[in-house]
């Protein structure tokens, strides 16, 4: 019996865009793109921090593809000592020897212009700490006459951020 789909004509933005991102990287080398979209959780967040890849050349017998590696002037010899354990990381993910070789260089392959990269990744989003309870109290206090509870709630949080503004300095 024969399953019926429920997607009514609908598919995946990832399938819509699976041919596209590998168009693109194999264009650069990169037979498959996970190391790219995942390279800080393949290299390690140090190693992330540092460098990117942005090639992977074959030589004429197609075995053992040398992987090339965005860095900084200051970052290259770091980024240098470890490419034995980033080349066994990104082999552990594929899964076989795919990468024979790995290649620093502080331009990108294609020219100078590429190689002003920015190595620095977003901030993990920091939870808004919430004022203390006396503070609340205070504001509360302010806003409590107010009738309609959204206008209330609005002019509490205002009330919050000017008491805590003003006890700062």
């Amino acid at each position: 019996m024969k399953r019926k789909t429920t997607t009514y004509g609908f598919a995946r933005t990832a399938k819509l865009l699976e041919g596209r991102i590998r168009k693109a990287t194999e264009s650069r080398g990169f037979a498959q793109s996970r190391v790219l979209t995942h390279w800080e959780e393949i290299a390690g967040a140090d190693v992330a921090a540092m460098s990117r890849p942005v090639q992977v050349t074959y030589g004429k017998g197609g075995f053992g593809a040398t992987l090339t590696l965005l860095t900084t002037g200051a970052n290259a010899p770091l980024v240098e000592m470890q490419r034995e354990q980033i080349r066994a990381r990104i082999n552990a993910v594929y899964g076989y020897n795919a990468i024979a070789r790995v290649r620093v260089t502080q331009t990108a392959a294609s020219g100078f212009s590429e190689g002003r990269v920015d190595f620095q990744h977003r901030p993990k989003a920091q939870k808004p700490k919430l004022p203390d309870a006396e503070v609340q109290a205070r504001a509360q206090d302010v806003t409590g006459e107010v009738g309609d509870e959204g206008l209330r709630l609005a002019l509490e949080r205002l009330a919050t951020n000017v008491i805590t503004k003003e006890s700062r300095g």
